[in-house]
Parts: structure tokens; sequence; C-alpha cells
């Protein structure tokens, strides 16, 4: 009974190595094998996705064309006003502040050149104000003496020399400008004017402050008139830049120049908006994508076609056959606000560039 049990065994193992060899059945090695027709992620990395689940997830793909492409650097930046549309409003004098005609102005608020914003009545101490008026009352005496002098010399016009009652007119007209110099000292305001046509971009004060000299009290900026400050360590970036644009938006920035001595251990470099509908705040910090003039080979994708695997790798996904998809590493450099130039990819693969993300979350 056993050597008839064993004998059936090696038979059916026989049958079984034969029927695989005659029909040359590698689907195992072709591909691994589907525990069901839902979407899952094999042992090699490469994505199993249904045509229905394709259309939910909506995957798009595009042919990888290589071509010529300007290299590109990512500065940080911020935005600052342009020197020749914008300006700030100081104090000459430490004072305090006194409301304009029309109130202080509010953030926001257009104003026009030459316009009053506001006074500044200057900080005078009681020991000089004291001094002051003390000296004011000793010229109001002098210029009453002066006056009588005057007015005796007038009916004496005939007797004295007409130089001595010139001399009185004069001395009389110098206590007269004294006492009136000192009067505006004592009683004058700065007025605070608008350098500027523009908006109100920011406030530092309110009524009753005490602000010290050279201090910022306002800034007025053109909103269309803005510039982009960017910060460079390389210095011959300042020669070879021959555009750039903000990252995450299709604003393209016009280069206008960089400085040549170095500020805070970088060079600053100017741009300017093409777009004046672009809205930015006066010192908000932004990204930049700076083109230069030497090129590197590459496709160009959307941004979001290129994530991030478990190793944090930048990967792209590849539409291999008609439901797999496979990861591809790529070197990926921002090219503009929205596309990437990226390395590593065959000319003519099918890119995934919508649905990247939700393709790399399957497990």
């Amino acid at each position: 009974m056993n050597k008839h049990l064993l004998l059936v065994c090696l038979l059916a193992s026989t049958i079984g190595q034969v029927q695989a060899h005659e029909g040359h059945d590698h689907s195992e090695i072709a591909r691994p094998a589907l525990s069901s027709n839902r979407p899952q992620r094999f042992s090699d990395g490469s994505v199993f996705l249904p045509k229905a689940a394709q259309r939910r997830l909506a995957v798009r793909t595009v042919m990888a064309v290589i071509g010529e492409h300007a290299r590109t650097v990512e500065l940080n930046g911020h935005v600052v006003m342009d020197p020749s549309t914008g300006g700030k409003v100081q104090a000459m004098l430490a004072g305090r502040i006194e409301s304009g005609p029309k109130g202080l102005p509010l953030p926001g608020q257009a104003v026009r050149k030459g316009e009053l914003l506001a006074w500044v009545r200057p900080a005078v101490g009681i020991a000089e104000r004291s001094g002051q008026r003390a000296q004011q009352a000793e010229l109001r005496s002098a210029r009453t003496l002066a006056a009588k002098q005057l007015a005796r010399l007038r009916e004496l016009e005939g007797s004295v020399s007409r130089r001595e009652i010139e001399a009185a007119e004069a001395e009389l007209q110098s206590l007269d400008g004294r006492l009136q110099a000192l009067s505006t000292g004592l009683d004058s305001r700065e007025a605070l004017i608008a350098p500027v046509d523009g908006v109100i971009a920011s406030i530092a004060v309110v009524a009753g402050q005490v602000v010290e000299a050279k201090e910022v009290l306002l800034e007025v900026i053109d909103p269309a008139r803005l510039l982009i400050e960017a910060q460079a360590f390389d210095a011959s970036l300042v020669n070879n830049l021959a555009g750039a644009s903000l990252v995450g938006s299709q604003t393209e920035l016009r280069y206008l120049g960089g400085s040549r001595a170095l500020r805070a251990g970088s060079l600053p470099l100017l741009f300017r908006l093409e777009k004046t509908d672009t809205a930015l705040a006066l010192g908000q910090p932004v990204k930049l994508i700076v083109r230069t003039r030497s090129t590197a080979k590459g496709v160009v994708l959307p941004t979001a076609a290129v994530v991030r695997n478990g190793a944090n790798e930048s990967i792209v996904w590849l539409h291999t056959q008609a439901e797999r998809f496979v990861p591809r590493p790529v070197r990926a450099t921002p090219l503009n606000g929205d596309s990437v130039l990226t390395q590593g990819i065959e000319a003519g693969a099918r890119v995934v560039t919508e649905g990247a993300t939700l393709l790399n979350q399957i497990r």
C-alpha cells in the first residue's frame, strides 16, 4: 500500500513539472501575482491600478520630452518699496504727536504729495522754556525803550541828524524780529508732510505719543510699484541672471540689478513685478526661482508630478503598462513657480502629472 502511494505522488510531481515546462508559464516572473482586482503596491515598488480607479483618481500623463532649459536657483527675498515712488515720514525733532486737520491717517488711506498728515510739537524742558520766557520779557522791555527813543528823536527831527533817527528805527526793527523769532520758537510745530503720492503702508504713532528725532512715523508706498529684494550668496549671479519668478505663482519678475557690496553676508538683488495686480505687502517674505543664462538638459514637468518616497527621495511615476505604474527616482530643480526640470527620465516615457500624490499613497 505504501509503495503504491509513493508511486502516485512521484508521478503527480513529474506531470506537474512537465506541464510547466511545456507551457512556459512564467507569469510569476513577469509580474507579481495579484491578490485581487483592486489598487495595490507590489514588493518591487510598482503599483497596480485598474482603469476604473485611474479615472476616479483623475490620473493624467504626458510623454517626456528632453530639451535644453535654463538652470535655476532658489533665493529668499522680501518685498521692499520703490525708492522713487515710496517714502518715509520722520520727525526732525523729538516731540509730541498732534493730529492733522483730518485726524491721523489710517493704513491704506490714499494721500497726495505735500498733504499735511500730522504735527510734532517739539519737546522743550521746563528750564529751557523758562529761560526763553525771561529772554522774551527782556526783549519786550528793550523794545519799549527803543520805541520811546525813536519817538523822541522824531520830535527833534530838525535838530538831530537823520542818521540817529535811522539807527533808532533799525534798533526797533531788530528787537521786533528777535521777539517774533523767539515767539515762533516757543509756539511752533513741525509739520509731517506726505513725501509722495500713494497709500499709507504703516503708521507707528497715535495722538499724544512722544517720539524721538529721526524716528520713522509713517510709510507711504505705491502698491503698483513694489520691488522684490533677494539675497544671493554667489557673486557670479549678479551678471548671470536672465529672469525670475515667484514660487507658487505665475508672477514673472524683471531683474533690475544687484549690489556689489555685501550686506549681512549676502548680495542684495532687485527685481520688479511684471504684473501690477499681484497682491503683496511691504516686508512680506517671498521665495524666488531665478533663471541663469547657463542651461541644462532635462524634462519639464509640473511641480505636482514630483513626490517623495519612503526614503525621502524625489520620484515620478511612469505609466509602463495599461494598469501598472513604476516609481522612478529623479533629480528635480525648480524651473519657475509651477514647473520643475527633472533629470533621470528617458525620452518618450509616460509620466504621471496629475494624481501622483494619490498614486504614491497606495499600499
